[in-house]
Parts: structure tokens; sequence; C-alpha cells
């Protein structure tokens, strides 16, 4: 992403991230590894995927390390914003 944004240019990622909070953590990991699947099961008869789909956003890299990451790809003025308490966050960089 650094490499083809102009002088000035801004990287923004929405990314599924980890919860702020161990009671949130907690009930999100009832929702993604038990209700999530069944939904899924129910709806595409996939269980499978939404499954997958838990534990691949267990593995993302956490709010700090992803902002981490994009300062190491040469990114300025890196921030993380968490949405609905960090389930959800928004990493921004810019391209100096």
């Amino acid at each position: 992403m650094h490499r083809v944004l102009r002088p000035g240019g801004r990287a923004l990622v929405l990314e599924f991230s980890h919860p702020t909070t161990r009671p949130l953590q907690a009930a999100y990991d009832i929702y993604s590894f038990q209700f999530l699947p069944r939904l899924g099961s129910m709806v595409t008869g996939d269980e499978a995927s939404y499954r997958y789909l838990a534990e691949s956003i267990r593995v993302h890299p956490d709010q700090e390390t992803l902002k981490g990451m994009m300062a190491t790809a040469g990114f300025g003025r890196c921030d993380v914003h968490n949405l609905t308490g960090g389930i959800v966050a928004v990493h921004r960089g810019f391209k100096l």
C-alpha cells in the first residue's frame, strides 16, 4: 500500500480485531465460535467457513501490532480507532 500511494496519501484499513475488555472478549468468543458457525450452517449449510472466519480473526495482528507494522512499512502519523469495543478497528497511516 505504501509503495502505490502518492506522498501525502492516506491508507485506511478496516478489519476485525481484538476486543479491548475481557468481558467483551468472552462474549465475542461465544458468539464467534458457537453462535456464528451454527448460524452459518443454518443459512448456508457451511459451518466450516464460519468457524474458519472466527479462527482467522484470532490470529490477525492486534491493534497495536498492526499499527506498528504500518509504521515499519514507512507510514507516518499512524493511529487506530476501535469500533464496537475493538471488535472492529480502523487503522490509518499517511505516506509522508
